[in-house]
């Protein structure tokens, strides 16, 4: 592929980006409203923020919608996630929509709506070489480690499906990934792993080979 062709489509990416998030925000925005004025009166606080890794691992903080308490154990330690995940995020994570408000990550540039997911800023420290290339491109809502198990996988399969698409990423395997997307999120498919309310944490490239 020559170096024109892939700044074209890296345009048409960002184009489609901007697009899709504003189209996707504007309809949704009383659903959006709905929820977050639900979560703030039944859990304190609608929304989720986080910082996470970018591209480069350009650090950037994240919004989602707030699905867990912040329980606590007479320790202060945070309860296991199961416990602390309350109706409202079950259906919101079983939904997707607790994703949505990452459109405005979107607009601002830290996201794109198909790369790999962006993780934990402790995890970076743990990735070997070859896991390191997933931040060579922007994270996105979805990916293709998200349309083919999500959560259902392993970190060492979801790690090669993140490097496979950083080395073969084209505009059309995006467009690939956002239609497989929307047949996943309406199947409500690989939305959390058997074990958990939300994926185990990962702890190394030794705890998964």
């Amino acid at each position: 592929m020559s170096i024109f062709r892939t700044k074209i489509e890296l345009l048409l990416k960002r184009l489609i980006d901007i697009l899709v998030a504003l189209i996707v925000l504007v309809v949704f925005c009383p659903i959006l409203l709905f929820f977050a004025i639900l979560l703030k009166v039944f859990q304190g606080q609608a929304f989720f923020f986080q910082k996470r890794p970018g591209q480069q691992e350009k650090i950037f903080c994240i919004i989602k919608f707030q699905t867990m308490t912040n329980q606590r154990n007479k320790e202060g330690n945070l309860l296991p996630d199961d416990q602390r995940i309350t109706p409202i995020g079950k259906f919101l994570r079983s939904t997707s929509i607790d994703e949505i408000p990452q459109l405005l990550n979107v607009l601002l540039g830290d996201m794109s709506l198909v790369g790999p997911r962006p993780l934990l800023c402790e995890y970076l420290s743990l990735y070997s070489d070859k896991q390191k290339k997933r931040h060579l491109v922007k994270p996105g809502i979805t990916g293709w480690a998200q349309v083919n198990g999500r959560n259902a996988i392993s970190w060492e399969e979801k790690f090669d499906l993140d490097v496979w698409y950083v080395e073969h990423w084209s505009f059309w395997l995006d467009l690939k990934i956002l239609l497989l997307t929307l047949g996943k999120v309406i199947r409500r498919e690989g939305i959390n792993s058997q074990s958990n309310a939300a994926v185990e944490a990962f702890k190394g490239t030794s705890d998964i080979q």
